[in-house]
C-alpha cells in the first residue's frame, strides 16, 4: 500500500510513524524547509515519554517533488489551515480514481457544507472562510475524501521529531454520511497501526462537536496565555465561552448537526485535561500562524447563511483576529 502524509507536523509524523510501522504501506512526506532535511536524515522520530521510535521515510518538496511518487492508495493532509491553499495543486499527482484522502486537520474542512441541506439547494456550498476562491475544492475531489477527526495531543519540539502526549482516538466517516466499505478497510488498517478507531455514521456531527469545544477554548488561549484550568475557574471567561458555544450549538441546530450536551457539561470534560495548552497557545508560543478561519471564521460564515446571531462569537473573532495581525500571526 502506498501513502503519502502532506504536513509531517505533530499529527503528520505520528500518523506516518505509526502507518511505516505497521510494514503495510510505503509511507512517504511531503514537507518543506527544516522539517524536509530532518526527515531526509533522520526519518520517522516519535518519543512518547522516554521512549523514541524511529521508521525509514521517503521525503519530498510538495511543490517539486510531488509527482515523482506516483498515484497514492492514501493520501493524509496534515498541514495547519493556513498553508492547505499552497499545498493544494500538490495533491493532484497523488490522486487516482480510487485514492483515498483524509484530511487529519483541526477545524471545519473545505468540503464540510458540499452536498448537504440547506447549501445544497443554490449550490452555495464554498466556505470562503477556510477555502476562498475555491482552489482546495477544485483541487481535491470531494469523492476522494474521507472525513475525519483526530483526537490526539502531541507537538513538534524539533524538526522531524514529534512528541506524543496523549491519544490516539481518530473518528473516519463519509462526508456525506454512512459507513462504506472503504470507511472500514481504512479503519481496520489504522487500528492495526495502533489508532483507536470509530468509523462514524455521521462524520460532520464528529467534527462539528469537536469544533464546538475548540471554537472558544482555543482562540481565547491564544490570547491570554492561559492554560484550560484557568479559562475555566475563571466564572466570567468561562460564562463568555458558554455563551459563544450556545451560539455554535444553535447553528449546528439548523445543518445537521445538533449537539444533545450543554455547555456546562462539555466544560466538565474539558476541565480534566488539567493545565494543558491547546493547539493554537502552542502556535502563539512557536510563532507560528493561527488556525483561526478553520476555528472560528468558518463558524460565523455558516452562521450568516442559516441566519442565526453570533455575537459572542463575531467579539471573539474580531479580539483575536487582532491579536494574530498586532503579532504578525494572522
Amino acid at each position: 500500500m502506498k501513502v503519502t502524509i502532506i504536513g509531517a507536523g505533530a499529527i503528520g509524523g505520528l500518523l506516518g510513524l505509526k502507518l511505516a510501522a505497521t510494514g503495510e504501506a510505503q509511507v512517504s512526506a511531503l514537507a518543506r524547509g527544516a522539517t524536509l532535511a530532518a526527515l531526509r536524515e533522520h526519518g520517522w522520530r516519535v518519543k512518547q515519554g522516554e521512549t523514541l521510535t524511529a521508521a525509514p521515510v521517503a521525503a519530498a518538496h510538495p511543490l517539486e517533488e510531488a509527482d515523482k511518487l506516483g498515484v497514492q492508495d492514501l493520501v493524509v493532509i496534515a498541514v495547519k489551515g493556513p498553508a492547505l491553499a499552497q499545498v493544494a495543486s500538490s495533491v493532484a499527482p497523488l490522486l487516482g480514481p480510487q485514492t483515498l484522502v483524509l484530511p487529519a486537520m483541526n477545524g471545519v474542512p473545505w468540503w464540510f457544507c458540499k452536498g448537504v441541506a440547506p447549501f445544497d439547494q443554490d449550490g452555495d456550498d464554498v466556505l470562503t472562510s477556510v477555502d476562498p476562491d475555491g482552489a482546495i475544492g477544485a483541487a481535491i475531489p470531494l469523492a476522494n475524501v474521507i472525513g475525519c477527526v483526530v483526537h490526539a495531543s502531541a507537538a513538534t519540539p524539533a524538526p522531524g521529531l514529534v512528541d506524543h502526549k496523549m491519544g490516539r482516538g481518530l473518528i473516519i466517516g463519509e462526508p456525506g454520511g454512512g459507513v462504506s466499505e472503504r470507511v472500514q478497510r481504512l479503519a481496520a488498517l489504522l487500528g492495526r497501526a495502533g489508532f483507536e478507531v470509530k468509523a462514524s455514521e455521521h462524520v460532520r456531527l464528529d467534527i462539528w462537536y469537536k469544533l464546538w469545544g475548540n471554537l472558544t477554548m482555543n482562540p481565547v488561549s491564544a490570547i491570554t496565555g492561559a492554560t484550560i484550568d484557568r479559562l475555566l475557574d475563571d466564572p466570567l471567561v468561562r460564562a463568555f465561552c458558554s455563551s459563544a458555544m450556545r451560539e455554535a450549538a444553535a447553528i449546528g441546530a439548523k445543518i445537521g448537526c445538533a449537539i444533545e450536551q450543554s455547555p456546562e457539561d462539555r466544560h466538565e470534560v474539558t476541565a480534566k485535561l488539567g493545565a494543558f495548552k491547546t493547539s493554537m497557545l502552542q502556535d502563539v508560543e512557536a510563532h507560528r500562524p493561527i488556525e483561526l478561519d478553520a476555528l472560528v471564521s468558518v463558524v460565523r460564515e455558516i452562521g450568516q447563511r442559516v441566519q442565526v446571531p453570533t455575537p459572542n462569537i463575531d467579539a471573539l473573532l474580531g479580539l483575536t483576529r487582532l491579536f494574530g495581525r498586532v503579532h504578525g500571526l494572522y
